[in-house]
């Protein structure tokens, strides 16, 4: 895995991604791998990554704000 990581890396930075959006889109892409992980459970991603589900919702809120595409549909 390390490997594939200075891969990427190196690619991201060839392309000459900013740090700031070299983690975001990291943050956005391992969100939603966890999420789908968890059937999109939020409860249970946010245990699975370690962080508290409020912070999860808070990142979620920060980045449908962001896209015109919605990461995860709220249920009402």
């Amino acid at each position: 895995m390390k490997d594939q990581l200075e891969a990427l890396v190196t690619q991201m930075i060839d392309r000459g991604l900013f740090f700031e959006e070299a983690i975001t889109e990291f943050e956005k892409k391992f969100i939603l791998k966890v999420l789908e992980k968890n059937r999109g459970n939020q409860t249970k991603a946010a245990r699975a990554m370690g962080i508290h589900r409020n912070t999860l919702n808070k990142k979620l809120a920060t980045y449908n704000s962001q896209t015109k595409v919605k990461l995860i549909h709220k249920k009402k």
